[in-house]
């Protein structure tokens, strides 16, 4: 399924550009030159922002545009607005309200990180923080499993989850790990009735070792079955959930 939306055409990407509008990527055609393009060039400069450009046969524009009139050049943009986590933190704090965030780490499955989502919003997430790298596309498919719940929860994007764990915890929140390796601590024993970050990882690969050093706390769901994990959509459910309880 589609993980992005397109624009097509000189004028519609100069003023996407200019507009600030996030962009994950341009495609022009081989060997494009003018005004119009030379002044996107300037715009993209300007802007100060990096974005991935890439020179590529005028075929594949066909293929993305369906063979409309794309004048050499196709801009890909996400799905949805991704936010900044700072803003948002500090968008919590002027409401009065107690922060309570999420962080994604290695979830590659679209239908997980949609389901987790939802969770997630229902629960009263503030914001849920993604990798740029070995993450699930925020894609169609994600946002139709997330029952619109991606389009509603503040998502922010990192290209360094140990530096957003350390910055939440400078802000004063206390970050745990909900990971199988734990040993001491039961999830129902974190304190969630103060501001916090949860770290859910994948099934197979877990949490990074790295951030599970700087965590403040690993803590872990208690199995009685054979199978040595939780599908990590339920295991977020089960986390997310004992803190709406501590907090009500």
């Amino acid at each position: 399924m589609q993980d992005n939306q397109i624009i097509y055409g000189l004028r519609p990407v100069i003023e996407a550009v200019r507009s600030g509008k996030r962009i994950d990527r341009i495609f022009f055609q081989t060997n494009l030159q003018g005004r119009l393009f030379n002044e996107l060039k300037e715009e993209i400069a300007r802007s100060g922002i990096k974005i991935n450009q890439q020179y590529v046969p005028v075929e594949k524009l066909d293929r993305l545009t369906h063979r409309q009139n794309h004048q050499g050049v196709v801009a890909q943009l996400p799905l949805i607005e991704y936010h900044d986590l700072e803003q948002v933190l500090d968008e919590v704090v002027e409401k009065g309200e107690n922060p309570f965030l999420l962080m994604l780490d290695g979830v590659t499955d679209v239908r997980n990180l949609g389901a987790i989502a939802r969770s997630a919003e229902c629960a009263g997430v503030h914001a849920l923080i993604l990798p740029q790298q070995s993450t699930a596309p925020v894609n169609q498919d994600a946002i139709k499993t997330s029952a619109g719940a991606l389009l509603r929860l503040p998502v922010c994007r990192t290209d360094n989850a140990k530096t957003v764990v350390r910055l939440v915890q400078t802000l004063g929140l206390r970050v745990y790990a909900v990971t199988e390796k734990a040993q001491k601590t039961l999830y129902t024993k974190m304190d969630a009735v103060h501001p916090l970050m949860l770290i859910m990882g994948s099934e197979d690969k877990g949490i990074n070792p790295q951030l599970l050093r700087i965590a403040d706390d690993l803590v872990y769901i208690p199995m009685k079955g054979n199978i040595e994990s939780l599908n990590v959509s339920v295991a977020a459910g089960i986390a997310l959930y004992e803190v709406v309880r501590q907090r009500m």
